[in-house]
């Protein structure tokens, strides 16, 4: 197994921090609509691969961008002038010997069921056009899939995780969540999906600036706009879970907007999402694998959406190491934080990382006790990396 450094850190938890800044772009935000439909492409691709061959065939589909289409907007409705537009790339697998694989096909159909099952006013067929700009992938890469032994890794990258989360963090978390969920949408349907949280916490209270459109279709006024957000917003007040470790939680709802202006005054969307003409989207811009943009945070540089999940450290390390710092946080006794850094070499077994594990303890007393249960975990989950791909691969963590 790979040598683990650990080190002591000396410092209190974020919790305890004065300053914290996080931010959530929600389901229906343009960029994480890129990470997650790149994401479901991926997955119908390797079940392909996987049904056909018995195996996961070198494919990487994490380049994508989403272009904002064209709208007109009015009170009680609207219509689509230009429809958005979803390039698909990188790189994939099309043919083994004489068998063809249809990965464009399979492509845009995982595009449009992602639609279909997220975005309750976005048409796949009529409000979207496909652009697929796939590739074979180049044959020292593509090599790697057909060698013997553990994968071998086909980059050289970095990944940071971290636990617990705060509970600045929990609660931007939930927010999104809650607005978001079939509850919610059932209670408020004139609400869309594209909802964006940001919190910023200083010392015990928290600040969070939410944005989500409310639908044309049901917005017949001006006056029935300021009374449904502020019916809105006193829904989510009411349901804020409590959190012992905040005073105060101020909450402001679409602050862009200004009374007596008309349509240029209101956050309003015909489809849901503002990528119907206000902002395009890209995969890697939106949420952490652990579905947050925590900025006072290491976090990892690569966009894990879409990377394969046998060889790609990008995407495996990503989510393993959030995976392992809450298994170090959750079985060693006497952690209060716990950071765990993820080093691959490209061509080095993807079980055999480099190693970093900081810690913030609860006291400065069995610092040798939880270092050798630290480094347990480490080993049992790089001992387990086989079986952690396969669920990668099944869906089970989500990267979003």
């Amino acid at each position: 197994m790979p040598q683990v450094l650990i080190q002591r850190l000396v410092q209190p938890p974020i919790g305890e921090q004065r300053i914290e800044i996080v931010e959530r772009k929600g389901l229906g935000h343009p960029d994480s609509i890129c990470d997650a439909v790149m994401e479901e492409v991926a997955r119908a691709i390797n079940a392909e691969y996987q049904q056909r061959f018995g195996r996961v065939l070198h494919n990487n589909i994490d380049k994508g961008l989403l272009v904002a289409g064209r709208v007109r907007r009015r009170f009680g409705g609207g219509r689509v002038l230009r429809p958005m537009e979803l390039v698909i790339g990188d790189r994939a697998t099309f043919r083994v010997g004489k068998v063809r694989v249809p990965v464009k096909e399979i492509a845009v159909e995982a595009a449009k069921e992602w639609f279909r099952k997220s975005l309750r006013h976005v048409d796949p067929n009529r409000h979207l056009r496909y652009r697929v700009v796939l590739s074979e992938g180049s044959d020292e890469l593509a090599d790697i899939f057909q060698r013997e032994g553990v994968r071998e890794a086909n980059d050289t990258s970095a990944a940071v995780g971290y636990a617990p989360l705060s509970e600045t963090e929990q609660m931007v978390l939930w927010v999104e969540r809650y607005l978001n969920s079939p509850g919610f949408k059932t209670a408020f349907p004139e609400t869309g999906e594209d909802v964006k949280v940001m919190g910023v916490r200083a010392d015990r209270e928290l600040s969070l600036t939410v944005a989500m459109p409310l639908l044309c279709e049901a917005i017949t006024s001006e006056g029935v706009y300021v009374r449904k957000k502020a019916e809105i917003a006193q829904a989510l007040r009411q349901a804020l879970p409590s959190s012992p470790g905040l005073d105060a939680v101020n909450l402001s709802l679409n602050a862009l907007d200004r009374e007596g202006r008309g349509l240029g005054g209101m956050y309003l969307s015909l489809l849901g999402t503002s990528a119907e003409d206000a902002d395009s989207g890209q995969v890697g811009r939106g949420n952490r694998v652990n579905g947050l943009i925590p900025l006072n945070r290491p976090v990892s540089g690569e966009a894990a959406a879409g990377k394969n999940p046998v060889s790609h450290i990008g995407k495996i390390y990503n989510v393993l190491s959030h995976r392992m710092a809450d298994q170090i946080y959750q079985r060693v006794g006497g952690v209060r934080e716990v950071y765990v850094w993820l080093v691959g070499q490209i061509g080095r077994p993807i079980d055999q990382p480099w190693v970093a594990v900081q810690l913030i303890q609860a006291s400065d007393v069995e610092r040798e006790r939880i270092r050798q249960e630290s480094e347990l975990v480490i080993d049992q989950e790089l001992n387990r990396l086989a079986e952690f791909c396969i669920e990668l691969t099944d869906g089970k963590y989500p990267v979003c």
